[in-house]
């Protein structure tokens, strides 16, 4: 069970929204959001309703301003509560449609092309466990939640071109 509190204001201030599961739409509970408290589990949080939009991933810890989350504004209209998971397996391909060549990982890649020579990814196939795609190397960049399913093109996880530099498993301690 996870437990997320999202606040008005930075440091923790204003009208606040506390919220323990998914949440397609959250906008009647907040106008803004400049800080928020994880108590527990891991959450992806959407610039915009229905799980759209710029993605943050954040685990427990407390984020008095929206920049600590990387954010790019105090807009946060859907989360998702991330299931905890003991293991995590995902197949990487270089091309569309799980063509070309295929590397399975089960542990973080600071950066994919550094270790296997990949700089951008057009198919993923998620075994166990939700993995967290940063856009550039190291954990930076745009992030996108890969939950357990298929991904034939870099559309499916909602980017807008198939350049990925780090991968990392969406868990609670690093």
């Amino acid at each position: 069970m996870g437990k997320i509190t999202f606040y008005e204001d930075r440091g923790f201030q204003g009208r606040c929204y506390e919220c323990s599961s998914d949440h397609p739409n959250l906008q009647p509970y907040f106008s803004r959001c400049n800080s928020i408290r994880v108590d527990s589990g891991c959450w992806m949080l959407y610039e915009q309703p229905n799980y759209a939009g710029h993605q943050y991933f954040l685990r427990r810890g407390d984020y008095p301003d929206y920049q600590q989350w990387l954010g790019l504004s105090d807009s946060i209209r859907s989360c998702r509560l991330i299931p905890h998971t003991s293991s995590h397996r995902i197949r990487i391909y270089e091309l569309e449609d799980y063509r070309g060549q295929m590397v399975e990982i089960t542990e973080d890649c600071s950066s994919l092309h550094d270790r296997f020579h990949f700089s951008e990814i057009h198919s993923f196939h998620v075994l166990e466990g939700c993995w967290i795609l940063y856009e550039l190397p190291s954990y930076r960049g745009r992030q996108y939640l890969l939950r357990p399913g298929d991904y034939r093109r870099y559309h499916d996880w909602g980017a807008t071109s198939a350049r990925v530099g780090s991968l990392r498993r969406a868990m609670d301690s690093y």
